[in-house]
């Protein structure tokens, strides 16, 4: 979902000297630069915040589809994100990145990070719960960790790394309820939002290769990647879902707060953690999203939740951290 799009995108924008694994450590350098308000709330506050507008988003992309359709879900949601980040380039007076070449990559990327999971996910809320969705998003490190011992030569795999690996779709596995034969689970939305959680990983690793050490900053990029994700959302949208033929509020309403909260404020709040208590720190809220989104799905939607789900969450996200660690070979 959005926050591992914002995270580890600019993480890996900013250097090519970690793993994919490791690269959310590398904001620290950019982001310190980043001018800050003198007062800001307390961090706690701010990344109980961020906590809560990410793991609501799954909340939100089901409300929207709940009166738009899939595409122009997430084209509203691309277009209120891009209009935040434009504002906040516009007040520090950030500009766009230069060269074909770089343009060039940004369109991959925005397609591969934004355009393309924004779009499964809301076509798979079509079919299945926001909670199975928010804990599919989960498996991101996952995919990012069995891809990059492939695609990374310099990352190499350890025990504990391999078996977070294992563990992880272990998880899956439960949360599926894999000993039932999948009973009562669309099958086609479920892989939806698995192939949206598998296209961050594939982003990332292409965003490493093509666009690390291009100067511009996080901010830049960044709001330059979404611009062209509306773009493309823009151009796709008419033609398989027409437009719109009444204005539903609700859904509306939650597309503008997907868009404007779930990553453009939630983005600018992010880089003020990073900057504050450092990546470390600040990524730790990954853990509470699935956690959340279950929540909020079962409290307001009043969508049914069984003992594999929690369960199942719990184990993809120790294989998930586990896949993070940093030690001997």
């Amino acid at each position: 979902m959005c926050y591992e799009v914002v995270y580890r995108t600019v993480a890996v924008m900013t250097t090519a000297a970690d793993t994919t694994a490791a690269a959310s450590a590398d904001l620290t350098a950019d982001v310190t630069a980043l001018p800050r308000t003198r007062r800001t709330p307390d961090w706690r506050l701010r990344f109980g915040a961020l906590s809560l507008i990410w793991g609501f988003s799954f909340l939100l992309i089901k409300v929207g589809t709940q009166g738009y359709a899939p595409f122009q879900v997430t084209l509203g949601r691309l277009v209120f994100e891009t209009a935040v980040l434009a504002a906040a380039m516009a007040v520090r007076r950030e500009r766009l990145p230069r060269g074909a070449r770089t343009w060039a990559h940004l369109t991959v990327a925005a397609f591969l990070l934004n355009a393309l999971p924004f779009s499964l996910f809301a076509y798979s809320e079509l079919t299945i719960p926001s909670t199975l969705a928010g804990i599919c998003n989960a498996t991101s490190p996952l995919w990012g960790m069995a891809l990059s011992l492939v695609a990374l030569s310099e990352d190499r795999p350890t025990r504990v790394r391999v078996a977070g690996l294992g563990l992880g779709f272990l998880g899956v596995l439960t949360v599926l309820g894999a000993w039932q034969g999948f009973q009562g689970l669309d099958a086609r939305g479920t892989a939806m939002a698995l192939l949206a959680s598998l296209s961050y990983p594939i982003g990332w690793i292409y965003v490493r290769r093509t666009l690390a050490g291009t100067g511009a900053s996080a901010l830049s990029m960044t709001g330059a990647q979404l611009g062209v994700a509306a773009l493309q959302l823009a151009v796709v949208t008419p033609l398989v879902a027409g437009v719109p033929d009444h204005l539903a509020p609700l859904p509306l309403l939650a597309i503008a707060a997907l868009g404007a909260l779930g990553t453009g404020l939630a983005l600018l709040i992010q880089y003020g953690l990073v900057a504050e208590v450092g990546p470390t720190t600040a990524q730790m809220v990954t853990y509470f999203i699935p956690v959340i989104a279950t929540g909020a799905g079962v409290a307001f939607l009043g969508e049914p939740l069984s003992w594999s789900t929690p369960v199942g969450a719990v184990i993809v996200l120790a294989g998930a951290a586990l896949t993070q660690a940093r030690g001997k070979h």
